[in-house]
């Protein structure tokens, strides 16, 4: 936290300078009812030394648990010089740099991300990042809604099986611009939505859709039909804004290519958080954005270019920044006023200290890990598979028996059982979501197994609560 040295005195004499008597004369020309005594739910603050006690006693309720949740937070191993390097002054103290050209290191970083990006996506353009992947499909519907001029309904189709929070998010931050998110259900079966759902939305729309999101692997970690969602989408003039792990774009089709003819999305984003971010109590994460060329003067944030200047030496330049901080507001594309430079630099260095080969067999063993997780939890008297369709690294699991209760049991064993669905879709049933990354061994998976058919087993529970 700061440490403000001014005292009540020094405070005064510069109010007498000024010519006020008091700081909130400073803010007289905020209307009175504008104002705000104080919001609900925020406590007094605290002296020094009760914020250290309260957040020591906050990180102690982490745990060595083994995690099997995803939900889009995954525990990935990071190799120890990520963070070494990543910490150092040059790049710890790096922020957004006023006078750019001056900073050479830090756009050259954000160039080398950029580029890393447009190779994982195969799209044309790449951002420097936004604050998370919630907030990136948010920035990207409003991208969509000012790019597409042949539609004037400024509606856009986003399915269920969409992450909730990134729903929620986006529907925050786009419907109080006069944005119509369309919700379109799933199939039961299948655990993603069907052509046929998005074309009778259309329909019900009027036929005009300004644009339509698929996340892939979608929010139950099942694959969508992309090809066929992404043709019949520009065969009626609907861009296509695609949702995706990062990590994924290693083994499955990337974005660039969606669609019979390889024509590929509109605009591509995510949460950068599997490339060298850890699972730190939520955050920070970063979100990523990427687009067609068409697009690009449509893209919030800023855009880094490689040049040569006047001697002839290689330089990188600010390209495109076209934010409120820079150009008039009522021309600006967001006002996302920064972005999550630390965190870019720490997946900017993952992604070149494992290359290619790293990241396709980094995500080749999470698919392998999953699938052998949900093969031996299956095997268990009252649990199975939900869907039909195929998986990454994520999967809906059904239980005979309440989550929320087997989850307690699970934690009691040192297990992080996974996301209990209930809330979000209580159409599912006892429905929980698990996870696997190349972190899980056969060890793991095996007390997984082990602590599940104890925690069904209700007489095993009732010794052991009594």
């Amino acid at each position: 936290m700061p440490f403000i040295p001014h005292t009540e005195e020094e405070i005064s004499q510069m109010l007498e300078v000024i010519g006020i008597d008091s700081t909130e004369a400073l803010f007289d020309e905020i209307p009175s009812h504008l104002r705000t005594s104080g919001l609900d739910g925020i406590p007094e603050g605290m002296t020094e030394m009760e914020i250290s006690r309260l957040m020591h006693k906050r990180a102690s309720q982490n745990t060595d648990a083994v995690c099997f949740i995803g939900a889009g937070a995954y525990e990935h191993h990071i190799p120890a010089a990520v963070w070494q390097l990543t910490t150092r002054g040059e790049y710890y103290t790096a922020y957004t740099p006023y006078q750019a050209e001056a900073s050479q290191g830090t756009l050259q970083l954000t160039y080398e991300f950029q580029s890393m990006m447009t190779a994982l996506t195969d799209m044309d353009v790449s951002n420097a990042s936004l604050y998370d992947g919630a907030s990136a499909l948010a920035e990207a519907v409003l991208m969509a809604i000012r790019g597409n001029r042949k539609s004037k309904s400024r509606k856009v189709l986003i399915p269920r099986t969409v992450h909730p929070t990134y729903r929620k998010t986006t529907e925050t931050i786009v419907t109080g611009q006069n944005i119509d998110l369309l919700e379109v259900d799933y199939d039961l079966a299948a655990g993603t939505v069907q052509l046929d759902a998005l074309k009778q939305a259309a329909t019900d729309a009027g036929g005009d859709i300004t644009a339509v999101v698929i996340q892939q692997p979608n929010f139950f970690g099942a694959l969508e039909d992309i090809d066929a969602i992404t043709d019949w989408a520009h065969e009626n003039r609907i861009l296509v804004i695609s949702i995706t792990n990062p990590l994924s774009l290693a083994v499955l089709k990337p974005p660039g290519q969606w669609g019979s003819e390889n024509t590929g999305v509109d605009i591509a984003c995510g949460d950068g958080q599997p490339l060298g971010a850890p699972m730190s109590c939520g955050g920070p994460y970063y979100g990523f954005l990427c687009s067609t060329s068409a697009l690009v003067r449509q893209m919030p944030g800023r855009i880094v270019g490689r040049t040569i200047d006047v001697d002839g030496k290689e330089g990188f330049v600010l390209t495109l920044q076209a934010r409120e901080q820079h150009i008039r507001r009522s021309k600006a594309t967001s006002n996302i006023c920064t972005n999550q430079g630390l965190v870019v630099t720490a997946s900017t260095i993952h992604m070149a200290i494992l290359g290619p080969e790293g990241l396709e067999n980094t995500a080749a063993a999470c698919h392998a890990n999953t699938t052998s997780l949900v093969a031996q939890l299956t095997d268990i008297d009252g649990v199975r598979y939900a869907f039909s369709s195929p998986y990454f690294h994520e999967a809906v699991l059904v239980l005979d028996q309440p989550v929320t209760a087997v989850l307690e049991a699970l934690a009691e064993r040192g297990i992080l059982g996974g996301y209990d669905l209930g809330a979000e879709y209580p159409e599912l049933g006892n429905a929980l979501l698990v996870c696997a990354t190349e972190l899980r061994s056969e060890e793991d998976i095996n007390a997984y197994q082990a602590a599940l058919e104890a925690a069904l087993d209700v007489e095993t529970r009732q010794k052991e609560i009594a």
